[in-house]
């Protein structure tokens, strides 16, 4: 299960001696199952609530549970996915896929056995003995959804993923990002700058508000999958990203 709440999340900063208020108070729910996006202007707290949620920063006030239980610390069944992947480049792609399982005890050739699903599922099988250096950007995204996937999380926390790829790459994997969904069926939590790509992939989109941030708007996506960019701006669909960016330019001004 993945039922995700936040309840009256709180952070503050330091700033030239004095407190800085980040978030104030997110309170959120996300069922088990759903696709949420989180848009909002630069520096407003999305990244920080992601990594509270985490468990690698602890938040000022307020709690996050999981399937009704208070979570702290960082734990396998919440899994972050970063915009620079963060792998290890004297591992292969194998070794890196495989890493959190083998720190986990899991024996080697149950290790292959589960790396191998995900590395097919990515695409990433004929380079399983590359190394990361060798690979483009998008690939090594590819490598890093396919590492926290292979833990098996309740809820997949992604930081803008796809912030780096270039358009092509981009749309390619938000097409392949949205079958990875369907056919896991994971809780994730997706954080982008980009309006197009959270109505693209989100079955909700929230508006953060500028710093200090509380959720200044929700939006529904009654859209069908998969979605492409034509989808979304076709003349016989929502203007989605019309309202959304209509919630975030006062934001932005800010």
């Amino acid at each position: 299960m993945g039922k995700l709440e936040s309840r009256n999340i709180e952070k503050y900063f330091k700033h030239d001696g004095k407190p800085l208020k980040t978030l104030d108070g997110i309170d959120l729910s996300v069922e088990d199952g759903e696709f949420v996006c989180i848009v909002g202007p630069s520096g407003c707290g999305k990244t920080t609530f992601l990594r509270i949620t985490a468990g690698l920063e602890q938040p000022s006030n307020g709690q996050i549970f999981l399937d009704g239980k208070s979570v702290t610390g960082t734990g396998p069944d919440r899994i972050m996915v970063f915009q620079e992947g963060a792998l290890f480049p004297w591992l292969n792609v194998q070794d890196n896929v495989e890493y959190g399982l083998k720190i986990a005890g899991i024996p080697k050739e149950k290790r292959n056995e589960i790396s191998n699903r995900y590395l097919d599922m990515m695409q990433l099988t004929q380079f399983a003995t590359s190394f990361t250096y060798q690979l483009s950007t998008g690939m090594k995204q590819r490598v890093a959804i396919a590492r926290a996937l292979v833990m098996d999380p309740d809820v997949l926390l992604m930081d803008e993923p796809f912030a780096a790829l270039d358009a092509q790459t981009r749309d390619l994997l938000l097409v392949e990002m949205q079958l990875i969904w369907q056919k896991t069926k994971k809780t994730i939590v997706f954080v982008t700058h980009n309006v197009a790509e959270a109505v693209i992939l989100g079955t909700r989109v929230l508006v953060f508000s500028h710093r200090p941030a509380i959720i200044k708007k929700e939006f529904e996506i009654a859209l069908p999958y998969p979605r492409t960019a034509e989808d979304i701006h076709g003349k016989n669909s929502p203007s989605y990203s019309l309202e959304i960016l209509a919630e975030l330019r006062p934001e932005v001004k800010k």
